[in-house]
């Protein structure tokens, strides 16, 4: 039986593991069969989304493997708008309609309200928290 996941992923993309074990888990559950839906940053995990990150050649591109992984397996990627704004993450809308001049969501990455994240809960077979 294939089962639907979401994730919420909590954790930032360094200084933590939470978002590389997330992404291990994402790659198991899709091996096994299973698919995944929707994969929500929350709190520190909007970090993940910023254009910014620039890792070291020799260290893992968390940021690009969701994208490329979203990509493969057609799978959303929201950031919550407000933790994201709070932390330095703008989508072109909101960086529009704050009057800002730039703006740095990674390509593949949406922003949403927790309503995104009451849909996944209330959706999807499974949702995991890392």
């Amino acid at each position: 039986m294939s089962l639907e996941y979401g994730l919420v992923v909590n954790g930032p993309a360094y200084g933590s593991q939470a978002s590389r074990k997330a992404f291990q888990f994402a790659e198991a559950v899709l091996a096994q069969g299973h698919s995944i839906k929707k994969v929500f940053f929350y709190q520190e995990g909007v970090l993940n989304a910023s254009s910014l990150i620039l890792p070291a050649n020799d260290e893992v591109d968390i940021t690009k493997q969701w994208q490329e992984l979203a990509q493969r397996h057609d799978i959303e990627l929201e950031t919550c708008v407000a933790a994201a704004l709070r932390r330095g993450v703008i989508g072109e809308d909101e960086a529009s309609q704050h009057q800002l001049k730039q703006h740095n969501l990674a390509v593949g990455f949406q922003q949403a309200g927790l309503g995104g994240l009451a849909t996944a809960l209330l959706k999807f077979d499974r949702v995991v928290q890392f």
